[in-house]
C-alpha cells in the first residue's frame, strides 16, 4: 500500500486523485493518463470494500475549485462525477447493489446505454425559456462562467419551446472531433496533445473570439435542478432535449441488464471509427422514480456508472526501487522505470504498494516488468517476465530503517506498512505533514507547493502548521531569495492571509490525523458542527465509556479505529498546543448542513429495526440528504428514533430517555417521501 494503514493509504490516494484533478479541470492539461486515474480510483475503492471501517470514506474527489479567472456559478444541483467498473463482473455487481439498496429482489434493472464522451463537462442554465448561463463542473458545487464562450458553440440552443419549465438546468459535454482537432493543430504553434484538452483549453479561452474560432461541439445527455418534472424515464428525457434542439448521442440505447456486455463489446468495436473520443459507456437507470429513491453517495450517483474501456499495458525494464516517507511515516516503495509510452503518456514511476507485493510478485531491480494504466494515476506493475531476468538479480531487501532519519521502521502487527518511528524528529514526515496542510483540500494556499515548502524548511523557518501563519513576518527575507523578488513574496502573503478562515471539514483534514480523509471529516463536521464543541468533546472522549465516546464510537461511518486515532491525537499534548496556537492565526467557521429548511435538519437520528417501504440506508441516505446527523445508537442528544419492526433495544432506550420516536410512515412525511 501507498501509506502506513489502509486509512491512510486511502487518504493518500485521494490526494493523488485531487491533485489529477487540478492538473485535468483546471489547467486542462492532465498530468496522468485516464486509465492511470481509473486505477486510481478503483485502488481505492478496493481499500474501501476490504475494510469495513474504510467504507465511510467517500471517493468524493470532483474536479477541482474554479481556478478565478472566471466568475464563479453556483450549481443548482450538485453536479457530480461517476463511479467506474471495468468488467461484466463489476457491472453484475453494480446492479447488485441496486436491487440490495431497493429491495427488488432478482429482477432486471433496464438502462439508458450512452458512450462517454471524452470532452468537457458543462451545466447550462435555462431561465424562463432562455438560455441564462453556463458553467463548467469545478469542484462539483460551483463552477467557472464560460457563458460567453458557450455562446459561439452554434449547437447550443439559445431558446426553449413554449411549455418547458421556468428553470431547468441541463447537464452536458463539450468536445471537439477529431477532424476539427487535427485542422487547429495544423495552424497551432503549440500543439494540444488529444482533442479532450483542445476542447477544454478553448472553452475556458478567456477571450470569446479566440473560442469562437475554433470548432466546439457538443452533446446533452443529463437533467440538474428543475422546476417541474418533465419526464418519468431518461429515456424520454433524451427525446425531449432532442426535441428542443439539444444534439444528444444517437448511439445511445434503451437496454435491460442482461444486454449491456454486448452493448458494451459492440461500442468497443465501434469505438475507433467514431468522429469523436470516448473512453467507455454511462449506464443510467431508465426509471426516473428510482434514479430519484437511489440517490448519491460521495461523490456519485447510485443509479448511473461508467463502465470504461480496458486498461492499456506496456512493458520496460525497472531500473531501482527508491523508498518514499509519508507525513505518518509511512515507507513506501516506488518503482523508478525506463520511460516508456503507455496510451499517450510516458510514464517512468509505478506504485509497489508495500514490502509485501515486491515480495509476492518477486520483483527484483533490473527486471523487465509489465506495466498496467487501470486508472488516471501512477501505474502499478501487473507481472514480473522471468525470460528477460539478469543472473546476477536477488531478492530486494526492505529497509528496516528510515531512510531520510535514520530511525527503526517497525512494522505494527496486523498492517503491511512499515513506520518510521522517528516522528517529528523525522524531516520527511514534518515536510509531508506541512505539505498536506497547505493543499488543496485543505487550507488550499496557493504558492505554497512542495518545492516552496522544502526551501522554507531547509531554511528552518518552518517546523509546524504555525510557522505556514507566520510566513507573512518574513516577507522581506523571502522576496530576498533567489528566483523570487517583491512581487512573488507579496503574493504569497496574501495568499497565506487570504486562507486565514476555513471551513470545520477542511481545518479537521488539514490537521492529517491518521485515517480521517476528506470524507471522514466532513462526517465529523456535520455531527459536530462547531469546532469548540469538536474540541471539547474529543477531548473528553479520551476517557473509555464516556458519553463522549460514546457518541464518537455512534456516528455513522467512524468505526472503533477511527475513534482511536482521533483520541489519540487529542491526547498527545503536543498536537492540543498546536491547535492552541492555530486558533491565534485562523479563525474556523461552522460546518453548513444541507437543507436548513427542513424540519430534520440539524437534528440526530437513529434508525431501528426493519422498515417496510424503503431500504436502512436508503431511508438514512435521504436523512442526511436533509441535514440530519445520523448515529447508530440513542444517546441523550438523539432527537428522532425512526422504529420500524422488531425495534429492539434501541426503542426501549428512546422511551427511558424520553426521546421521541417516528413511525416509518412519520419519518416519510417529515423527510417528504412521496
Amino acid at each position: 500500500m501507498s501509506d502506513s494503514t489502509p486509512a491512510q493509504h486511502l487518504a493518500d490516494l485521494l490526494e493523488r486523485l485531487k491533485a489529477a484533478d487540478i492538473a485535468y479541470y483546471r489547467h486542462d492539461r492532465p498530468i496522468i493518463s485516464d486509465a492511470e486515474y481509473d486505477k486510481l480510483r478503483r485502488e481505492a475503492e478496493a481499500l474501501r470494500q476490504r475494510f469495513p471501517e474504510l467504507r465511510a470514506q467517500a471517493l468524493d474527489t470532483i474536479g477541482t475549485p474554479p481556478s478565478g479567472t472566471f466568475r464563479k456559478i453556483h450549481h443548482l444541483q450538485p453536479m457530480l462525477s461517476l463511479d467506474n467498473v471495468f468488467t461484466p463482473e463489476d457491472f453484475v455487481e453494480f446492479c447488485t447493489r441496486i436491487r440490495r439498496f431497493l429491495q427488488l429482489g432478482g429482477s432486471d434493472l433496464r438502462f439508458v446505454a450512452e458512450p462517454k464522451i471524452d470532452g468537457l463537462s458543462i451545466s447550462l442554465t435555462y431561465e424562463n425559456g432562455r438560455f441564462a448561463r453556463g458553467a463548467t463542473r469545478g469542484d462539483g458545487t460551483e463552477g467557472e462562467d464560460v457563458t460567453a464562450n458557450l455562446l459561439t458553440i452554434a449547437a447550443l440552443p439559445r431558446a426553449l419551446p413554449k411549455g418547458a419549465p421556468d428553470l431547468i438546468e441541463i447537464r452536458g459535454e463539450v468536445y471537439m472531433t477529431k477532424s476539427d482537432f487535427l485542422t487547429l493543430n495544423a495552424r497551432q504553434e503549440k500543439k494540444f496533445a488529444n482533442p479532450r484538452n483542445a476542447a477544454a483549453g478553448s472553452l475556458r479561452q478567456l477571450n470569446p473570439d479566440v473560442t469562437a474560432s475554433r470548432k466546439l461541439s457538443l452533446f446533452a445527455y443529463a437533467r440538474g435542478a428543475c422546476s417541474a418534472s418533465i419526464a418519468k424515464t431518461h429515456w424520454d428525457y433524451l427525446g425531449i432535449l432532442k426535441e428542443w434542439g439539444f444534439p444528444v448521442n444517437p448511439l445511445a440505447e434503451r437496454l435491460s441488464e442482461p444486454e449491456a456486455a454486448e452493448f458494451q463489446a459492440r461500442i468497443a468495436e465501434r469505438r475507433a471509427k467514431l468522429s469523436y473520443d470516448i473512453d467507455g459507456v454511462v449506464y443510467k437507470i431508465d426509471d426516473v422514480s428510482l434514479q430519484d429513491r437511489l440517490g448519491f453517495v460521495g461523490r456519485a450517483p447510485r443509479w448511473a456508472v461508467a463502465w470504461k474501456f480496458p486498461a492499456e499495458h506496456a512493458v520496460t525494464r525497472l531500473r531501482q526501487i527508491e523508498i518514499q516517507v509519508g507525513r505518518t511515516g509511512a515507507l513506501t516503495p516506488r518503482a523508478i522505470l525506463d520511460p516508456v509510452n503507455v496510451g499517450g503518456v510516458l510514464v517512468q514511476h509505478a506504485t509497489l504498494h508495500n514490502e509485501d507485493e515486491i515480495r509476492r510478485k518477486d520483483i527484483r531491480i533490473g527486471d523487465m516488468v509489465e506495466l498496467q494504466r487501470a486508472g488516471d494515476v501512477i501505474p502499478q506493475i501487473v507481472r514480473v517476465l522471468p525470460k528477460f531476468r539478469q543472473a546476477d538479480a536477488t531478492p530486494f531487501l526492505f529497509p528496516q530503517h528510515c531512510p531520510v532519519c535514520g530511525s527503526l521502521a517497525i512494522r505494527p502487527h496486523g498492517e503491511v506498512v512499515r513506520r518510521c518511528t522517528g516522528g517529528l524528529s523525522c524531516p520527511a514526515q514534518v515536510v509531508e505533514r506541512l505539505i498536506h496542510l497547505c493543499g488543496r483540500s485543505a487550507f488550499d494556499i496557493d504558492g505554497m507547493g512542495e518545492k516552496t515548502i522544502r526551501l522554507f524548511h531547509a531554511l528552518e523557518w518552518l517546523q509546524n502548521a504555525i510557522d505556514i501563519f507566520r510566513l507573512p513576518l518574513r516577507e522581506r527575507e523571502i522576496a530576498s531569495l533567489d528566483g523570487w523578488g517583491d512581487v512573488s513574496a507579496r503574493k504569497l502573503v496574501a495568499a497565506i492571509n487570504g486562507r486565514r478562515t476555513i471551513a470545520l471539514g477542511r481545518f479537521i483534514f488539514a490537521l492529517g490525523i491518521r485515517r480521517i480523509g476528506e470524507a471522514n471529516a466532513k462526517l465529523l463536521a456535520r455531527h459536530y458542527v462547531r469546532y469548540s464543541d469538536w474540541r471539547r468533546d474529543m477531548a473528553r472522549a479520551i476517557v473509555t465509556g464516556s458519553d463522549a465516546r460514546v457518541e464518537l464510537d455512534s456516528i455513522s461511518g467512524i468505526g472503533p479505529s477511527i475513534a482511536e486515532e482521533l483520541v489519540g491525537f487529542f491526547a498527545e499534548p503536543h498536537n492540543t498546543w498546536l491547535l492552541d496556537q492555530l486558533q491565534r492565526e485562523v479563525t474556523i467557521e461552522d460546518e453548513k448542513l444541507g437543507e436548513t429548511g427542513s424540519e430534520l435538519a440539524g437534528k440526530t437520528v437513529v434508525f431501528t429495526g426493519a422498515l417496510a417501504t424503503m431500504t436502512r440506508p436508503e431511508a438514512k441516505a435521504r436523512a442526511e440528504s436533509l441535514g440530519a446527523k445520523v448515529t447508530e445508537s440513542v444517546s441523550k442528544k438523539t432527537d428522532y428514533v425512526v422504529i420500524g419492526h422488531d425495534a429492539g433495544s434501541k426503542a426501549a432506550r428512546a422511551a427511558a430517555l424520553g426521546i421521541a420516536v417516528l413511525t416509518e410512515a412519520e419519518f416519510r412525511s417529515m423527510a417528504a417521501v412521496d
